[in-house]
């Protein structure tokens, strides 16, 4: 059986480049808050994606324009750890 993303290559990117997270949380208010607090004025654009079947969660996309990979890990990790941010894609 193959499995997808088995690959022990490091992903190549060209920078600066468009990146787009995938955020999930209890509601689409808490979520624009954390993105503001976060990215503050860089560009971006947050557009809904998914609500769960329950209403309990939804999901946003964020994209926006990468220049390195250290600021393309350090916004993973800070929208990770934020606290209305229950995952990140």
């Amino acid at each position: 059986m193959e499995i997808i993303n088995d690959s022990k290559e490091k992903l190549q990117l060209q920078y600066p480049c468009s990146w787009c997270y995938k955020l999930i949380g209890e509601n689409k208010n808490n979520l624009h808050n954390a993105v503001k607090s976060i990215i503050k004025e860089k560009p971006h654009s947050l557009t809904k994606s998914n609500q769960s079947k329950s209403g309990k969660y939804v999901s946003m996309n964020l994209e926006l324009l990468i220049d390195n990979e250290d600021e393309r890990k350090y916004l993973y990790e800070a929208l990770k750890q934020h606290k209305h941010i229950k995952t990140v894609l």
